[in-house]
């Protein structure tokens, strides 16, 4: 049995938690926006209907937060593809192992190739990204490619299947700084009805992955669920609830957020609990107050005016120039992409725009021949 957060989940009622997030009255906002250390209720009360009207005392307080913590910069990375081969049937996801795609993994000669184009973009931090394939893109691969593209990229940030603790304390050595794994969503139910086939389809193994990560010592530890799959209030619920257990039991590794609304691709479906702009916002202004030291990273799934108003208040973290295809950068422009980007700003261009925001672009933050 997965032992950690899987158990306190398992004693949760999705029902109640649902209920919960609709149940507090405007006095409970207003107390929540007056504390300075949060509790997961107050979380709850700030992503409450009741909360809509104090949305810009919301985002006031947020950016006040960031400020503290952050300052004005703003980490920019890209997602680096290597693979869409999987072995998992996700209905939402344009990878999935019924999409009659053409199918590639990267050669370390392709992958020099990308990451010659990322570094002319000015781009020095990674997400390597692949599709859920232990057998043909698992350990015996990354083994070959990690230490190519490190060479590279001075942060190396990684979205791959969950693995075991024995892994991740070998991609620490291979020059892992950060694993991001998103449970999707935290309903069961949900969960089993999108992911059909393969080893997503073990909603225990996944839950229990941060866990791994955290006994392994990985750096830093990104979290998130893929908003519109389920009531979005109740899945932030349980996600703020994982967020603030990792946070007590393995508070030497860092942590993230991620926020991902479900896009289209191809075969996918229709988003059947949509997540507004106004809710987004709401969303992550909540989770920074709830923790000011949390990252928080926004992608080019977002529109390029929506990216611009909602970074100074509480992003941390944003994607730039991104592709979504196996070798999109030089190799392959047209293969199939895991899902449409709104933002397609240059990296160069997005820079400028955030510093006509007043923010300050940071390419590179960490020099590696210090060590971890």
């Amino acid at each position: 049995m997965t032992q950690g957060f899987y158990e306190l989940w398992q004693q949760q009622s999705w029902e109640h938690q649902l209920l919960q997030s609709r149940s507090y009255s405007l006095a409970q906002v207003k107390q929540a926006l007056g504390k300075t250390r949060l509790t997961l209720q107050d979380f709850q009360a700030l992503i409450s209907p009741a909360a809509e009207p104090l949305l810009p005392e919301l985002a006031a307080k947020a950016q006040q937060r960031t400020r503290q913590r952050f300052g004005r910069t703003q980490q920019l990375f890209a997602p680096l593809y290597l693979s869409n081969l999987c072995a998992n049937e996700c209905s939402y996801c344009g990878f999935s192992m019924s999409q009659k795609v053409k199918r590639r993994v990267l050669t370390a000669e392709e992958i020099e190739k990308e990451c010659l184009a990322l570094r002319q973009s000015g781009i020095d931090q990674v997400l390597i990204v692949t599709g859920e394939h232990e057998r043909k893109v698992g350990m015996s691969y990354f083994r070959q490619m990690l230490p190519l593209i490190r060479r590279h990229f001075s942060s190396l940030m990684l979205e791959v299947q969950p693995l075991s603790e024995a892994h991740y304390l070998e991609l620490r050595q291979l020059g892992v700084d950060a694993v991001m794994v998103y449970q999707e969503t935290y309903q069961q139910s949900a969960y089993q009805r999108y992911h059909l086939k393969g080893q997503k389809s073990d909603m225990s193994w996944r839950l229990g992955c941060p866990d791994r990560l955290g006994k392994a010592g990985i750096d830093k530890i990104g979290l998130g669920v893929l908003f519109g799959l389920a009531d979005w209030r109740t899945d932030a619920s349980f996600l703020a609830m994982h967020l603030l257990y990792l946070q007590q039991q393995y508070w030497q590794s860092r942590y993230s957020l991620s926020v991902p609304r479900i896009r289209p691709c191809s075969g996918g479906i229709e988003v059947p609990y949509p997540l507004s702009d106004k809710h987004l916002v709401q969303l992550v202004c909540a989770f920074r107050l709830l923790s000011p030291s949390l990252e928080i990273s926004l992608s080019t799934r977002e529109r390029a005016e929506l990216r611009d108003q909602l970074v100074p208040i509480a992003i941390t973290s944003s994607s730039a120039g991104s592709s979504t295809r196996p070798g999109g950068y030089a190799v392959d422009p047209e293969a199939l992409e895991q899902f449409s980007i709104d933002d397609s700003r240059s990296p160069a261009l997005y820079r400028q725009h955030l510093q006509q925001l007043g923010m300050a672009p940071v390419l590179k933050d960490w020099e590696p021949y210090l060590g971890r």
